[in-house]
């Protein structure tokens, strides 16, 4: 029987959890990085409540945990660095404000890769430039000039993906900008860190620092809030001219975090932003992770939809016989409401966060019954199927 041939564009997350799925289910994987390489760092992730036992069942989580930044918790503390309040890793069964299993972003895509390298093709440097659908297949041309075929073709691209916008149309119909922008880069550890984050917060405005495995260094995060951002997502220059201005004069350690800011070479400012459809399929192509449904990072949740999809989107298209219309439709119906929920808590959180308008209504108090049973869809979120016992399967 020939095998199902699969075409994944996007290195991070989403795209080598998939790759680990479909080879488990028979499939011929490719994935293409438009990087050069694996993006190292990054912001940190986090692994929550369905998301552990995806890990789990990846055999995954002995590697996971071991590259894990072993956060301890976290303060919340004013500007002159009095604690505020304190949140414990092992909080809420480890998925509280701090989840037990936190790890960079760059470390768990080091992970994913080191797992499926052996026996997925990876194409670094290139990208797709165009593509062709009928009822057969996809017909693909890559940047660099070459041309395959394949039978299906995700795009696990990220907020940005282009393969969305060259399928679905323009990323202006799809993306919502939540009002805040977030920025992180790796600084020297000359601020005491050990094994706890510390974040000062004011209304519309953060600064915090981040422990990772590596002692000797941390991790610089910022939020403010800002309308739609006119600098390009690749202009890092511009980026950091206009970090520097949205934090002036900013308390607590933030000026002489900033000082770091023209030595890192890791560098990431974006805005916080929901991909929010109707569909994430279209015929033979469809989207997987931050490219069909970003929650935004203040969700927490983002890794958790990337892993979990994965193993859905898999799933559900190896038990359908690689059909694609009943595979894209069967994981769609099994992920929306986990998506949803995500989605309500990053714009809940980023509304907390927000500076209050001179002259508005107080907010109403919020309906905690409610608010825990989006807590836990959120957490919780969809069944796991034992896909390997599909009947479809068996004979592969």
């Amino acid at each position: 029987m020939t095998e199902t041939r699969v075409l994944v564009q996007g290195a991070s997350i989403a795209g080598p959890a998939l790759a680990h799925w479909l080879r488990r289910y028979g499939a011929e994987v490719t994935v293409v990085e438009q990087s050069p390489g694996l993006r190292p760092g990054g912001q940190a992730v986090d692994a929550r409540g369905v998301a552990k036992e995806v890990i789990r069942r990846m055999g995954l989580e002995s590697a996971v945990r071991a590259a894990c930044t072993h956060t301890a918790g976290a303060y919340l503390v004013d500007a002159d660095g009095n604690v505020l309040e304190t949140h414990r890793a092992d909080d809420h069964g480890g998925d509280g404000y701090i989840a037990e299993i936190e790890i960079l972003r760059g470390d768990l895509a080091q992970v994913l890769y080191d797992d499926t390298r052996d026996t997925v093709e990876y194409v670094f440097g290139d990208r797709i430039a165009d593509l062709t659908q009928d009822a057969a297949g996809v017909d693909v041309t890559f940047a660099s000039g070459g041309r395959r075929r394949f039978d299906l073709v995700v795009g696990a691209d990220g907020l940005h993906s282009a393969l969305r916008a060259m399928v679905f149309g323009p990323r202006e119909r799809y993306v919502r900008h939540l009002g805040l922008m977030l920025a992180y880069y790796s600084v020297p550890n000359e601020f005491g860190l050990d094994r706890w984050l510390i974040d000062h917060q004011e209304p519309g405005r953060s600064a915090g620092l981040r422990p990772i495995h590596d002692a000797t260094r941390a991790i610089a995060m910022f939020s403010f809030t800002a309308p739609q951002s006119t600098v390009h997502h690749r202009d890092v220059e511009a980026q950091k001219n206009l970090l520097r201005e949205r934090m002036a004069g900013f308390g607590w350690m933030t000026q002489r975090i900033l000082g770091h800011l023209d030595d890192t070479q890791d560098f990431y400012l974006d805005q916080v932003a929901q991909v929010v459809m109707d569909r994430w399929s279209s015929g033979r192509v469809g989207l997987l992770g931050d490219a069909a449904f970003s929650a935004s990072p203040m969700s927490g949740g983002g890794t958790g939809l990337a892993l979990v999809g994965a193993y859905l989107l898999a799933g559900e298209l190896a038990a359908t016989n690689w059909d694609p219309d009943a595979g894209f439709a069967g994981f769609e119906k099994r992920m929306r409401s986990y998506v949803d929920a995500n989605q309500e808590i990053g714009r809940m959180h980023v509304e907390s966060l927000s500076a209050p308008v001179p002259g508005a209504e107080p907010s109403a108090e919020p309906d905690m019954d409610a608010f825990t049973a989006l807590i836990e869809r959120a957490v919780g979120g969809p069944e796991l199927p034992e896909y390997d016992y599909a009947p479809t399967l068996a004979s592969r």
